[in-house]
């Protein structure tokens, strides 16, 4: 006869927002697409108070993904250079709060200033350990793993590693999240039901969440509301 066990509740560690619906949001309300990627932006410093009075150690979000650069010229400035303003202006708090700054993606086609902000923001918050914020920026899921796959392939001809050393464990070391747990919750908005790759190799027993509202409207309150949601759910991975 089985024992009744209370079910063991898994802490959220690892939440993962991919902010989608600026562009709808700013339209609806007959806007330049411009003022909803400019709202989304401001809505993030709601997001990193939520995380930290949640305790949610990990918190990661899509800036613009590989594919992004598909967009017009002008568009992709805006967004380029609203990620320059963001580390400016918010610089100090993601300093003063103690957080942990992580640009995950490609790095050689940024611009060198947008890089060396991102560069520079990692270097002065590396020893914080509480909380940690990761942004994709020129990010694939794809693209990652492709780019870990080359490396690997690079050191196993350099005779630093071996074949029957690759393992899923392994695998990790060699992505952009080296060090970071696994997501546990993804949360999408804007009503699109599909993650497009987003942390593909981590995120498979994530927990998913599909908003209907843009991304301007996910305020403190409603993230609060989705988390409960995510306690709710029974996680197995693969067992009974």
């Amino acid at each position: 006869m089985l024992e009744n066990k209370e079910e063991q509740v898994i802490p959220l560690k690892h939440l993962v927002i991919m902010p989608d619906g600026d562009r709808r949001w700013a339209r609806a309300k007959g806007l330049p697409t411009w003022e909803g990627h400019r709202r989304g932006a401001e809505n993030i410093q709601g997001i990193l108070e939520a995380c930290q009075e949640l305790g949610i150690p990990y918190l990661s979000m899509w800036g613009f993904s590989t594919e992004n650069w598909k967009r017009g010229p002008e568009e992709v400035e805006q967004l380029m250079n609203l990620f320059r303003d963001f580390i400016k202006k918010k610089r100090d708090d993601i300093i003063k709060y103690k957080i942990n700054f992580r640009h995950i993606g490609r790095k050689d086609r940024l611009a060198p200033d947008l890089l060396e902000g991102l560069t520079q923001l990692e270097k002065d918050t590396a020893h914080f350990t509480e909380w940690h914020y990761i942004v994709g920026l020129d990010y694939g899921g794809q693209d990652e793993v492709v780019r870990a796959t080359k490396q690997i392939i690079e050191d196993v001809q350099a005779g630093k590693l071996q074949p029957d050393d690759i393992t899923t464990d392994m695998f990790s070391e060699y992505l952009d999240t080296k060090g970071v747990p696994n997501p546990d919750f993804i949360i999408r908005t804007s009503g699109e039901q599909r993650t497009s790759g987003f942390m593909a190799y981590q995120s498979g027993y994530a927990e998913l969440c599909f908003l209907p509202i843009n991304f301007p409207d996910l305020t403190k309150q409603k993230l609060k509301e989705v988390v409960g949601e995510y306690y709710e759910r029974q996680r197995r991975f693969g067992g009974s």
